[in-house]
């Protein structure tokens, strides 16, 4: 596969930063729009910069083509296990991962592993990782489909509902555009803010979604299909009531529980007290609306249920290590 510009072989590089080589495991079934997203973003940094500042390996595990969930198929550069030099191995996964679980992929991942070489996974690519133990102790993202699964099947798996998770040598991305996001990340952190917001900017996405960015996760898959319904009932209550929060009490009240039932509740299913969820939400509220809006401070914290712009500052900075003012300040290039 191409992937630098041809009128850049000639130019002088002597001063360029090295290339960065992604590899890319392509299972059968999965996302192909997850999978060109991140490439986009690595062609774009090429493109900007007119430098080879990435290179990128479509694979498969024997070097023959393999359907993505739409149908299409990409001619891959190659048989996955034939790679030499390669600074991150990511796994693209797709519909049911448990039936791609293969040994072979196991082994591949795990020699992978054994040479150092960071490992990461696209949608649920984080799956064939953990399956393969290579996500033993480390954070990690899948898409919210199949968090409650991943969590029940892997325990000693840290699993979270962010859009992204880079934790050590570990690059994992929930799906979709979430890519997009995650690949960002990496080239501001190898190339600079600056870098990472005019690709942003190429491809009209409004902000660069950080690791402190959830996914906007159906509570029933956090907490497991066919559980405690009265737990839905009160989390709908809650985002219901935003702007004028309701007491504990009265919410426990309202979904017919008493109040320590309730906070038995959000401990076994969600690991947090009732007060702790509801304040998230409301911070996260407040956050959407200073990176969404121009409403002033004042008035988010109005919006968001706070009783003064002091208070849902204090709460912000305790939440997300800054203040809100600083969600509205450009980054430094």
């Amino acid at each position: 596969m191409n992937t630098v510009p041809s009128d850049q072989a000639s130019r002088d590089t002597s001063d360029a930063p090295r290339t960065t080589h992604l590899a890319f495991v392509m299972v059968p079934d999965y996302t192909l729009v997850t999978l060109s997203n991140a490439i986009a973003v690595l062609r774009m940094a090429n493109r900007l910069t007119e430098r080879p500042l990435y290179r990128w390996s479509c694979t498969t595990l024997d070097g023959a083509p393999v359907s993505s969930s739409a149908g299409l198929r990409i001619i891959p550069d190659g048989d996955v296990r034939t790679l030499e030099a390669v600074d991150i191995l990511f796994v693209c996964g797709g519909y049911h991962p448990e039936r791609q679980s293969s040994r072979a992929l196991m082994d591949t991942l795990r020699r992978f592993a054994a040479r150092k070489v960071p490992l990461g996974a696209l949608c649920t690519g984080t799956h064939f990782l953990a399956a393969a133990g290579l996500l033993d102790g480390y954070r990690c993202a899948i898409h919210w489909e199949n968090l409650s699964s991943l969590q029940e099947q892997f325990p000693k798996v840290q699993v979270s509902s962010r859009l992204f998770v880079i934790d050590g040598d570990r690059y994992t991305c929930s799906g979709g555009i979430s890519s997009i996001d995650l690949m960002l990340n990496l080239v501001a952190d190898a190339h600079g803010q600056r870098l990472a917001s005019d690709i942003s900017e190429q491809f009209i996405v409004d902000r660069i979604r950080t690791e402190e960015d959830a996914q906007r996760t159906p509570l029933h898959y956090l907490i497991g299909a066919g559980q405690n319904q009265t737990l839905v009932e009160a989390v709908t209550l809650m985002e219901a009531n935003i702007e004028e929060p309701l007491g504990l009490g009265e919410l426990a009240s309202y979904v017919g529980v008493s109040r320590r039932q309730l906070e038995r509740l959000f401990h076994q299913h969600l690991g947090c007290t009732p007060s702790r969820y509801y304040l998230d939400l409301r911070l996260h509220r407040g956050r959407m609306l200073l990176l969404q809006t121009g409403l002033k401070i004042a008035d988010v914290a109005s919006r968001c249920g706070f009783s003064s712009a002091a208070r849902f500052g204090k709460s912000y900075v305790e939440k997300y290590g800054k203040r809100p003012r600083e969600e509205r300040t450009p980054a430094a290039s």
